[in-house]
């Protein structure tokens, strides 16, 4: 079965999940790491807008099914500790199909860094050992539609950036709603193409190469008249390692431009700023 196949799989799933029980049993609220559901408007990641209309359902890296599902690695620092589930008596195989994607996506996101190595000139090798330890959030997206008089401070998603090195993006084929803003500041469509995902760069990677590899602004709005999935990988360096210029990227016409902080750090803090806690 190919990674897109997955995806598809995946997402039927998610379609028979009780809403109710997300919200009431695991949002997100509860846990310290961002971990679990997140109802409709409880996030906002553009400061001009008044809320994502959207609710997901966020989780990380876990052992293989057979081991224990409540471990958490010292490496992850303040972004440290276990998923949040629903039971299999409310979502039978929920999980199991979860993991699954996340396996194959990670897979995916890990043969990209040697791609972005090069490209930058260095060894291939060169991120090998700052991304040791999966450290990537996926979230399944529920965007319902929007109809009649349309807020613009009240969309899918508002105008952001992601926050990890790139983001592994299924979206849901026929329906269109993702943006991204080109360099002439317009706003243009990105349409679902059947067995493609989506790359975005992050502020990882906009750091780590001192502006050199862009953050890939954009937004969603579904004005479809149907509601929408999708189900982004945020793929970042592992969580203990500083976001340090390159120092390839670096120079007198390019001094550096960022503080220096580590990833998890700051993952956590547009975490808290998106949610507000």
């Amino acid at each position: 079965m190919s990674l897109v196949d997955t995806a598809n799989q995946l997402d039927s799933n998610f379609h028979n999940v009780p809403i109710m029980y997300m919200d009431m049993k695991i949002e997100n609220r509860k846990s310290p790491n961002f971990k679990g559901y997140s109802p409709l408007l409880s996030g906002n990641n553009d400061p001009n807008g008044a809320g994502d209309l959207q609710e997901g359902f966020e989780f990380g890296w876990e052992p293989e099914i057979s081991q224990d599902s409540n471990e958490s690695r010292n490496e992850d620092g303040v972004m440290a500790g276990a998923n949040v589930w629903p039971s299999e008596d409310v979502a039978p195989g929920f999980r199991e199909r979860a993991l699954r994607y996340y396996y194959a996506a990670t897979g995916l996101g890990k043969a990209l860094f040697p791609i972005f190595a090069l490209s930058l000139d260095l060894s291939e090798d060169f991120f090998d050992d700052k991304t040791q330890h999966s450290a990537a959030l996926m979230k399944l997206l529920h965007y319902p539609p929007q109809t009649g008089p349309v807020d613009d401070r009240v969309i899918g998603i508002g105008a952001h950036t992601d926050w990890e090195c790139f983001t592994i993006l299924w979206q849901e084929p026929g329906i269109q709603a993702l943006q991204v803003l080109n360099a002439n500041k317009e706003w243009i469509n990105a349409p679902p193409i059947p067995g493609t995902l989506v790359i975005n760069l992050g502020d990882q990677f906009a750091r780590w190469t001192n502006g050199v590899f862009k953050s890939t602004i954009h937004r969603a709005i579904n004005r479809s008249g149907v509601r929408r999935y999708s189900i982004p990988l945020f793929f970042g360096t592992d969580y203990n390692v500083k976001l340090e210029p390159i120092s390839s990227c670096v120079s007198p016409e390019r001094p550096p431009k960022y503080e220096v902080i580590t990833a998890g750090d700051y993952v956590k803090a547009r975490l808290q700023a998106t949610y507000n806690h």
